[in-house]
């Protein structure tokens, strides 16, 4: 499995026990990391992904309760709702990988995680928060090019 597939999915599993545990976060993430011991690569990517989807929850959270009509963000399955939210920071606020990609993982997760229906919705709401990004932005609503393999490109076999 590639490095950076395998840190969302560590990724989903921090806010998947953020979620449920309502307790602090940073507890959570540090008490994680003592059971899962990975590549460096692979935690640092998980923690930005974590960490930029809580510190930008708000933000996030209005996106998805804006396009998920008649859903209520609070009664969506927990898998799917953190799906989406890391889903949302990465097509926001991370700017290493494509759209396309992003979009893709998340709803890989969806199929892996959720239940059957859960990849279509995920794709719904990450693919109408995209073109609404897009449109605000200025920029192409088509993915960009993928950059250059690196070490932690979604390329590279994970360790």
């Amino acid at each position: 499995m590639r490095k950076r597939t395998k840190a969302r999915e560590y990724a989903l599993q921090l806010l998947y026990q953020v979620d449920i545990s309502r307790l602090d976060a940073v507890h959570e993430i540090d008490e994680f990391w003592q059971y899962h011991h990975v590549a460096p690569e692979v935690r640092t990517f998980a923690d930005r992904l974590v960490r930029g989807t809580l510190q930008h929850a708000q933000e996030i959270d209005r996106l998805i309760a804006a396009c998920a009509n008649n859903w209520d963000i609070a009664r969506m399955a927990v898998v799917d709702r953190n799906i989406l939210r890391m889903g949302v920071f990465e097509l926001l606020h991370a700017d290493d990988a494509p759209p396309k990609v992003c979009l893709n993982e998340a709803v890989e997760l969806a199929k892996r995680f959720g239940d059957e229906e859960s990849s279509r919705f995920v794709n719904g709401i990450l693919d109408t928060i995209h073109k609404q990004h897009a449109a605000r932005t200025g920029s192409s609503a088509e993915p960009s090019a993928p950059s250059p393999a690196s070490p932690l490109s979604d390329d590279a076999p994970a360790t």
